[in-house]
């Protein structure tokens, strides 16, 4: 192996904590080392917050290493207390089975799953049969209580109240680490800082059960200059999926982003040389609007292919540079008959995801934010048909300075 991928992680500015720094970098630099990284299948779709770590893998597996994808189909089932102020809400198993399935197609376009050159396991394969007193003798008995309260995913839920239910969630996590140690012999398990205290737990449980070394590093979580995290909008998450998150909104979600994030995210989200990294995060004033379009494009090809990419940037350039309308940008259509009946602005507002409720579409409207055809609504009832079309057939709705939508019909 040429260059170290520790070293590339650590310029690339990926590493926040490590257990055995120097251990970690001589074990990488020297050997194939199989590591995993944990998805919570708590929805049907990877969001831009879970991109950060999938880069991460594509890293690793570049530089000839093993990634275990540990899909949680039995932790999702108690809820990771970490960064949370509340329970998470109880999911069936059957929508865990089908998000760990939607989880499993999203990772291989990143990840070579092909001739063992990675693994997707479930950790339901092994939680969901467990016997309580079995798993009390084996893990248990090497987990100090004192200590596991003191550690910051249970600090920030005791005040509000820690249910026993969540208490076992890092013992169930370390239990997974020793469990793909004795099935894959993998050492090194990554996640989010915020993962930091549930990742200790089994590089300990492994070291006291099989006196063996194992290995924890977490990454920095992309987070706004505020310290909230990044990947949400006004809309809710920003999706891997394109039916969730279309490539347009994906590729304009990037290019807004803060001056300040330009250099962090080219660093962490892409695969551009570092040289070109700094150059392009030195850019001041108006000359910064280059480096975020360089920014969004190289995102969206990697999450959606090249071809979508270019499409996302030029719709983006013509109808913002241009004040005009673009063929590729976010589309809309009705039956004619349906428009010919007329439909209000709010509900032309949800089906455009521009809100998520009437309520919302109404606050919108409300406070002038909503634009079709180039004319601000201002009636909350406002109904469109056919006969609003401009000439070219589209109604044009336009939220806030960024967001626009096309309606057309067929």
């Amino acid at each position: 192996m040429s260059t170290n991928v520790y070293d590339i992680l650590l310029e690339r500015g990926f590493i926040e904590q490590t257990t055995h720094e120097q251990e970690i970098r001589e074990l990488l630099g020297k050997e194939k080392v199989t590591f995993y990284i944990g998805f919570d299948a708590t929805a049907d779709s990877l969001t831009a917050g879970h991109f950060l770590t999938i880069m991460a893998m594509m890293h690793m597996q570049k530089a000839g290493h093993r990634p275990i994808a540990l899909l949680g189909g039995g932790t999702t089932m108690i809820g990771d207390p970490s960064g949370k102020s509340d329970m998470r809400t109880i999911m069936t198993k059957e929508k865990i089975d089908y998000n760990a399935k939607r989880f499993k197609e999203q990772l291989s376009r990143f990840i070579n799953f092909d001739n063992d050159n990675a693994i997707i396991a479930n950790n339901a394969d092994w939680l969901l049969d467990l016997n309580y007193v079995d798993f009390l003798r084996e893990v248990g008995i090497h987990f100090s209580v004192n200590k596991m309260l003191t550690a910051e995913c249970y600090k920030q839920r005791m005040e509000r109240g820690l249910t026993f239910f969540e208490f076992n969630y890092m013992l169930m996590q370390s239990y997974d680490f020793w469990k793909l140690n004795q099935l894959y012999d993998c050492t090194l398990q990554l996640g989010g800082n915020d993962q930091w205290s549930n990742i200790i737990g089994g590089v300990e449980l492994i070291r006291r059960k099989e006196q063996k070394p194992a290995f924890g590093l977490t990454f920095k979580l992309l987070t706004t200059s505020e310290g909230i995290k990044m990947g949400k909008t006004m809309k809710g998450a920003v999706w891997l999926d394109e039916k969730k998150t279309s490539p347009y909104e994906f590729y304009q979600y990037w290019r807004n982003i803060e001056d300040v994030k330009v250099e962090e995210c080219l660093g962490l989200l892409t695969f551009l040389p570092m040289d070109e990294v700094r150059r392009l995060g030195a850019l001041e004033g108006a000359e910064i609007n280059q480096a975020k379009e360089v920014l969004a494009y190289e995102i969206t090809k990697i999450v959606h292919g090249e071809e979508e990419a270019k499409k996302a940037q030029n719709a983006a350039r013509e109808i913002f540079a241009n004040g005009g309308k673009s063929a590729d940008m976010p589309t809309t259509v009705y039956e004619k008959e349906e428009l010919d009946n007329g439909k209000d602005i709010i509900t032309l507002l949800i089906d455009t995801k521009f809100a998520a409720s009437r309520s919302e579409g109404r606050r919108l409207i409300q406070q002038g934010g909503i634009v079709v055809n180039e004319k601000k609504v201002t009636e909350i009832d406002k109904v469109f048909t056919t006969n609003d079309l401009d000439s070219d057939g589209a109604l044009i709705i336009k939220k806030g300075k960024k967001g626009v939508h096309q309606i057309k019909v067929k």
